[in-house]
């Protein structure tokens, strides 16, 4: 095969076993590697009922044809599996040397199932694989961890995956991280591989990836590199993510105060333009990618130990860390988000825990004796730190917050479940719905639960912005495209950064795969290849307990107004968003309950699956 591997490869951790599995053409062109090779295997190989915590629940790390290759912004791996979080499928993508070492080492995937009984990490060495013991690794960080192997190793290839303290204490949404600073960060994966007693990943890939037509392919990706150094990505590249920050609160689009409002006081402290005025250390970027939006901040952070302080920091985790919890103080801010890293937890599920305590603590539903003394006030930057700490170690109430928000409101109740900012489970991220019309229907039906960058919809608001206020017919077809292309980059895997650099993305997608694969693929197949990864999460999550009740927003975002412009309160109706749930149902040709009838799996070509229908 070309660029594809054709295999890929199988771990028991209860039986200390390997082996390899073949991959077949059609099943790599239908769900094309990343996300839709994950979902497939997942779908394949956990059972309906797996506890996600169990040693059943298959924890995969899934590469994509393009990865390994000179496409740009490709070096990406998807780790799929049943997240702690929802009981639904997780999914989550992380860039960087590792996913290139497990392309590189010969697989397109690697599945692990089981728990070792004491801990442990992999040492995948091309086609030898060795188990080690990780006694002496456990309870330290990710990047310690990381450090430490590749010493051992003596050999700068080896490139490490690996889980912190939060993973190990089972965190329902610990992340799995790689390359120092990058996250497979949310929906829990690195619960699941905590449970496994699995420490880390450490892979040393030594066999080159070719490609079908490497002077096609050489022309094509020169002409994407070139498009990616545009005009229009000046922003984007001079301030990374949080260019988003002054974009989002002008529309009162940016959460506040565990998203009491739209629009944060102090958002010109905690903007793009004051972190690149004040605190940009430097600007790193991906392995192949050219637009380099990730940004690595340096402040002291005085009210603690003097220390210099120095991590990345994208949009997600300052709206989280900071407008979500009140908090304007960057330094605070970048702290924070270190001891995310450090303890190996999500920073968005981390930061809306907290602002779910915050409000309860305001609201009088838990009080210094539940903090333990801490004065858990929206605003307050010490006490932010301080649940960090907890949440990683599951200490205190941090125990409980570490169960994200949705279980923390049900084991408190006092109707603190109307102010748990989720859906399905998964915490929201930094997009308020309430002025994004579109994003709302997004957030409400997203197949791993709400979250911005499955569907692009929030794009479509931004652009229309006149249309925000109303209802509009047709947005569930707008939503059912944006999360198929989604799918698609999420499959080949392409960094969605990139897609202002295609002409016509569509088929200019389907060239480059065929040119790297030599499987031809054209325009309307590889539409087709997103559809049919996203029907087939549905027909996962339907096995796994979905329901129709589940497609549905936060009561807070459908009682209460949100003020746009200082004048003018906006409100998201129950009415409007049954409306566009409807339409998106129709639009993907699924039953008024939101099941996926046998003749749409077979329009898709999901006749293999059949005997698992839901309808």
């Amino acid at each position: 095969m070309y660029s594809y591997r054709g295999r890929y490869l199988v771990i028991d951790l209860t039986t200390r076993t390997a082996e390899v599995a073949e991959l077949g053409h059609s099943l790599l062109k239908d769900y094309l590697g990343g996300v839709g090779l994950g979902t497939r295997l997942l779908y394949e190989r956990c059972p309906e009922g797996t506890d996600p915590l169990d040693p059943g629940n298959p924890l995969i790390f899934a590469s994509s044809s393009l990865t390994g290759t000179m496409s740009p912004a490709s070096a990406a791996h998807a780790v799929v599996t049943k997240s702690p979080l929802t009981g639904l499928l997780g999914d989550s993508l992380s860039f960087g040397n590792w996913s290139l070492s497990l392309k590189s080492a010969g697989y397109d995937a690697l599945v692990i199932t089981g728990r070792s009984d004491t801990p442990v990490y992999l040492w995948i060495d091309d086609d030898y694989v060795h188990f080690r013991q990780a006694d002496g690794l456990w309870g330290k960080g990710a990047s310690e961890t990381s450090k430490s192997i590749r010493s051992q190793a003596g050999d700068g290839r080896v490139q490490v995956a690996a889980i912190g303290p939060g993973g190990e204490n089972l965190v329902r949404y610990a992340c799995i991280s790689n390359d120092g600073y990058r996250q497979a960060g949310r929906t829990g994966c690195g619960a699941v591989m905590g449970s496994k007693r699995l420490k880390a990943i450490a892979i040393r890939g030594t066999q080159p990836v070719s490609v079908f037509d490497g002077d096609e392919m050489r022309r094509t990706c020169a002409g994407l590199y070139s498009r990616s150094q545009a005009a229009r990505k000046q922003n984007f590249r001079g301030l990374g993510t949080p260019y988003n920050v002054m974009l989002l609160n002008r529309i009162a689009a940016l959460p506040t105060w565990n998203f009491q409002e739209g629009a944060f006081p102090g958002a010109e402290d905690v903007s793009g333009e004051k972190l690149a005025d004040t605190c940009l250390a430097r600007v790193v970027a991906c392995p192949t990618c050219p637009l380099g939006c990730e940004h690595l901040y340096s402040a002291s952070h005085r009210d603690r130990d003097n220390s210099n302080i120095e991590t990345a920091l994208d949009y997600g985790s300052l709206s989280a860390l900071g407008p979500m919890c009140g908090i304007n103080d960057i330094s605070t801010i970048l702290k924070a988000a270190l001891l995310c890293h450090s303890h190996g937890i999500d920073t968005i599920s981390t930061g809306n825990a907290i602002a779910w305590a915050m409000e309860s603590f305001q609201k009088g539903i838990l009080d210094r004796n539940d903090t333990d003394g801490v004065d858990l006030a929206f605003g307050n930057g010490e006490a932010l730190l301080q649940m960090i700490d907890l949440i990683g170690r599951r200490a205190g109430l941090g125990s409980l917050l570490a169960e994200g928000v949705m279980r923390a409101a049900t084991v408190t109740g006092r109707d603190s479940d109307q102010w748990a900012m989720h859906t399905k489970g998964l915490e929201l991220p930094g997009y308020d719905p309430r002025t994004m019309k579109t994003q709302a229907l997004a957030l409400a039906v997203g197949l791993r639960g709400g979250y911005y960058n499955r569907s692009s919809s929030y794009e479509l608001d931004m652009v229309h912005i006149l249309d925000r206020m109303e209802s509009q017919t047709g947005w569930g077809k707008l939503n059912m495209e944006q999360e198929d292309l989604a799918a698609i980059f999420d499959s080949l895997i392409t960094c969605k950064a990139m897609r202002d650099s295609f002409t016509n993305f569509l088929p200019e997608a389907a060239g480059l795969y065929t040119v790297a694969t030599g499987i031809e693929m054209s325009a309307g197949d590889l539409r087709l290849a997103g559809e049919r990864i996203n029907n087939l999460k549905k027909v996962f999550n339907i096995k796994h307990g979905w329901k129709k009740a589940d497609d549905w927003l936060p009561p807070r975002l459908l009682q209460d107004p949100v003020t746009f412009r200082e004048s003018q309160s906006v409100v998201l109706s129950p009415e409007v968003l049954r409306a566009l749930i409807e339409d998106y149902y129709t639009a993907r040709g699924w039953t008024s309950e939101g099941l996926v009838p046998v003749t749409k799996m077979r329009e898709l070509g999901m006749a293999d699956i059949l005997e698992e229908g839901n309808s």
